[in-house]
């Protein structure tokens, strides 16, 4: 983990998404460290000795919230006396939320799916930063509306791609319940082997339902995830094939992290971008291949 850049505010994130967007509306005024890399399941992430460190001499640190980094919710709690510990969706409406079933009073964490959710995220990064850097106010907010810009377009693109898909085609199963933000915002119906919370367990019955399901409704894709084994997805493929249904998988996608550091993957505009994008073309849509941009890594 590199060290914090001199003269800079030091900011420490929990997620790539939320360490790509407070780089992208800090701008140079912020070194930003990332806790969690690619591949890595938030779900399960439980803080090392170096993290401890990082987030106790921040400046600012940046969570998630929404019991996304379960295993380190209690720490979180205590940082906050701190006064420099924000959880990135304490602002979003409770109106715009899907209630969480695997733990009562709690919400689905995974709000990133909808750029349009994502956007009050983007925000109070650039309050939590202002008011952090209330000099730079003014060049937080011109960078943000910059990202909004993005997001909005990246609505658009995924609007236009995903409409193309045909309306029987519209299912999305995953590994885990992930994609609900997703589905609720682009008309696809979702399922996960596992919950919304990796930690839940996927029992032989789930996945004989899915497997008849898959059958009876002639699903022709599913979908692994970056962060999640694909042992579940593989036993699905295998027990429709046992019934003579041939059943593709149909891409990886970015659910929990975003892809390669230093790819336009690992960004979240491109992360997005690639779900979109492999979602539609293997469920018989019409994306371009290599995305909104044309910056889409071909196979990625």
């Amino acid at each position: 983990m590199p060290a914090f850049a001199a003269g800079k505010l030091q900011v420490v994130a929990t997620t790539g998404m939320i360490a790509d967007t407070a780089r992208r509306i800090g701008g140079d005024l912020v070194a930003v460290k990332g806790l969690m890399g690619p591949g890595v399941d938030p779900h399960a992430y439980r803080q090392t000795r170096t993290d401890i460190v990082a987030l106790t001499k921040a400046d600012l640190v940046l969570w998630h919230g929404l019991y996304l980094e379960a295993q380190m919710e209690e720490f979180f709690h205590k940082l906050e006396k701190r006064g420099t510990v924000v959880a990135v969706t304490d602002t979003l409406p409770k109106a715009l939320l899907r209630g969480h079933d695997d733990y009562e009073d709690k919400f689905d964490p995974h709000v990133w799916m909808d750029p349009k959710l994502w956007v009050f995220v983007a925000e109070r990064i650039r309050d939590a930063l202002t008011e952090k850097m209330p000099e730079a106010a003014a060049q937080f907010e011109a960078n943000t509306v910059e990202f909004l810009a993005e997001l909005n377009a990246l609505s658009d693109y995924a609007a236009n791609a995903l409409t193309s898909v045909p309306q029987e085609a519209r299912i999305l199963l995953t590994a885990h319940d992930a994609f609900g933000y997703f589905g609720q915002a682009y008309g696809f119906e979702v399922m996960g082997i596992q919950g919304i919370s990796t930690e839940s367990e996927a029992g032989l019955n789930r996945i004989g339902e899915l497997v008849d399901m898959l059958v009876a409704r002639q699903i022709g894709a599913v979908f692994v995830e970056s962060s999640v084994s694909d042992r579940s997805i593989r036993a699905l493929v295998e027990g429709a094939a046992v019934k003579g249904h041939d059943v593709a998988i149909g891409g990886e996608l970015y659910s929990d992290a975003m892809g390669a550091e230093g790819t336009y993957e690992g960004t979240y505009v491109g992360m997005i971008d690639h779900n979109i994008t492999v979602i539609s073309r293997a469920l018989g849509g019409q994306a371009p291949v290599r995305g909104m941009s044309g910056d889409l890594t071909v196979g990625s």
